[in-house]
């Protein structure tokens, strides 16, 4: 039977019966599967899609920077609140779409303008400061990407640049919103007022024992102690051990002869810039062609320059100023393109480099000879630190053995106390501390794991518990607290019975006077308020709130009571700051390219795989 369907199959009637067959199966689902999103697909953008091999990519980049922000890698339900897939594949979604918009343009880069982005990384640099292909290919190698991959990456990102910069390059704000939006930021308003403190108010009478135990009963979260635990702290990591690490000299003048051919410095200068507004450019062009010096030009104009640094040019992001800094000669300047305008970009010092010295590369020579010691003893060393632990032996023995420093710190959770503790990162202590806050009394304290080669150990001493502290402990601070309250709700009731007087017509003047207190008459400022006063960005915010009648009262950053009458408004004059006018322009610019972004994205269709986005997931932190 089986024999004569082969036969059969082979026919043509067969092979045209087959084909009936399989258009038949098609129609009962077959096309979804030929037609789905693929196993390796994340997610699809209109034709573009998103494998597992992009999403993890940038998912692990993402979760680097929360690690760097949070201290720790976040787990995978941490990452999931946060909303980190959902931010990638969002991400990932918007450049797939811009991808495909730009690719119905025609829009694409050049060869020469990939290899021109490619020399001016600084990612690749080497000593020199010039491209590096070694290093060039170890940076994609740690990347986890192709060379070709990276090129196509960078080719795709330019072309999404090029589209951006076509649509959005050019807008510029309206006139009436920019006249507005200085008046709004230039207006000046001229007040009177009066500064309240307790030479205004009858002074409070000393608290009696029922209303400090009653204050302090109201405020006792205020007045209670941390828990705190004493503790013997020890750390090791091949950077510790390196300090204890003799190289003798011999050595190090064996390695300066093998390392010497890299021993290059590059050529750094150091550079400042001024910002010039549009009356000034000339002024300095023609100051430059007259010898002109920079700094008398600076002095006259009456211009603070502000120090870049002594770089090298591939630590200069800004292709323009890196060209034009190292096109000069020392006490040279030159006047530039900038972002918000012209610039003048001044050297005022150049270090040619050139091969380093024996004697000025001795002290690096010797921290990296010590270091690779002190990274081949690590593992040896922590296995016997470890044997020790568990044989219970303290710590002042083990570091005492192998040279390491003892720290006795008395921590409590926030972990502030082991910043004593010598190459603990800030981010890490949190980490030390909650292990130390774990720990139980009479038992052997874990190991506290930082990184591969970066372990602490503690041991526990005594625990101080929280508590609420009592009234004898806090007398002062208490009664402190009370007149305090008191103080101020009395210059605030007074404040209040002054505003009242306003509204009732009365000028600030005359109720200053029937106080036997001085006004301040006639401060003009701005919304930023006025330095060396009392009318700080907290009171301006207050005078501006109204119209140009407004009175009342307001709190300044000191704590300090303020009632004020506006006397009048003064409108701003003349254009929109052009630094002021860029900046407003860009943010303009930002929020039009991202409803843009969002409309394309939208318009494609973003189709999700959640089947094979939950398993690339799963192979985060396998």
């Amino acid at each position: 039977m089986l024999d004569s369907l082969r036969i059969f199959a082979k026919s043509w009637p067969g092979k045209i019966m087959g084909g009936f067959l399989l258009v038949g199966l098609a129609g009962f689902g077959i096309n979804n599967v030929i037609t789905s999103l693929g196993s390796n697909t994340v997610a699809r953008v209109g034709d573009v899609e998103i494998t597992s091999r992009d999403f993890l990519r940038d998912y692990q980049n993402q979760l680097n920077r929360v690690a760097s922000q949070i201290g720790r890698m976040p787990t995978s339900e941490e990452a999931v609140s946060l909303g980190v897939p959902s931010m990638v594949i969002g991400d990932l979604a918007q450049n797939a779409a811009l991808d495909q918009m730009a690719s119905n343009y025609g829009l694409g880069v050049s060869d020469d303008r990939l290899s021109n982005l490619l020399r001016k990384d600084p990612n690749f640099a080497g000593t020199l400061g010039n491209f590096d292909p070694t290093t060039f290919s170890d940076v994609l190698r740690r990347s986890g990407i192709t060379e070709s991959e990276y090129l196509e990456n960078e080719a795709k990102s330019a072309q999404r640049q090029q589209l951006v910069l076509s649509l959005f390059g050019d807008t510029q704000l309206p006139e009436a919103a920019s006249k507005l939006i200085n008046r709004f930021i230039g207006d000046k308003r001229t007040i009177d007022y009066i500064v309240l403190n307790e030479t205004d108010i009858e002074t409070p009478p000393a608290p009696t024992e029922d209303e400090l135990a009653a204050y302090l009963k109201d405020h006792q979260s205020e007045y209670r102690t941390v828990e705190t635990r004493s503790v013997k702290v020890m750390a090791l990591s091949p950077e510790i051990m390196a300090q204890s690490k003799s190289i003798d000299d011999a050595a190090i003048a064996a390695e300066y002869e093998k390392t010497k051919a890299s021993l290059i410095k590059p050529e750094t200068r150091t550079i400042e810039q001024v910002v010039l507004g549009d009356d000034l450019v000339k002024t300095f062009e023609d100051g430059k062609l007259a010898g002109e010096s920079f700094d008398d030009l600076v002095a006259a104009n009456n211009l603070s320059p502000t120090e870049l640094g002594t770089l090298s040019q591939a630590q200069i992001n800004d292709g323009d100023l890196g060209d034009a800094a190292f096109s000069l000669p020392a006490d040279g300047f030159a006047v530039i393109d900038g972002v918000a305008g012209k610039r003048a970009i001044h050297v005022s010092a150049i270090d040619v480099g050139g091969q380093t010295s024996l004697d000025d590369a001795k002290s690096d020579i010797a921290a990296k000879l010590a270091l690779a010691e002190a990274k081949n003893d690590y593992a040896t060393i922590l296995d016997q630190i470890e044997e020790l632990r568990a044989a219970f032996r303290p710590i002042d023995e083990i570091a005492q053995r192998y040279d390491l420093k003892t720290y006795d710190l008395v921590v409590s959770a926030d972990g502030s106390a082991l910043a004593a503790v010598d190459g603990l990162k800030d981010a890490d202590r949190g980490k030390v501390s909650q292990a130390i806050f774990s720990a139980e009394d009479g038992k052997l304290s874990p190991t506290v794991t930082l990184g591969a080669n970066n372990n602490v150990w503690f041991d526990l001493g005594t625990i101080e518990p929280a508590r609420d502290e009592t009234l004898d402990e806090v007398r002062e601070e208490v009664s402190t607290a009370w007149t305090a309250e008191k103080v101020d709700a009395a210059i605030s009731d007074t404040a209040d019975k002054i505003v009242a007087r306003l509204d009732a017509g009365e000028a600030l003047g005359d109720i200053a006077a029937s106080m036997n207190t001085f006004p301040q008459l006639s401060l003009q400022f701005g919304r930023s308020g006025e330095a060396d006063t009392s009318i700080d960005s907290a009171v301006a915010s207050k005078v501006f709130a109204g119209g140009p009648d407004n009175h009342g009262t307001a709190l300044n950053n000191d704590g300090e009571q303020i009632v004020f009458s506006v006397a009048s408004v003064v409108p701003a004059d003349g254009p929109l700051e052009a630094q002021a006018l860029d900046s407003i322009n860009t943010d303009q610019r930002n929020g039009l390219y991202a409803e843009f972004v969002t409309g394309v994205r939208d318009e494609a269709g973003l189709r999700i795989n959640e089947q094979a986005l939950q398993q690339t997931l799963s192979l985060v932190g396998q």
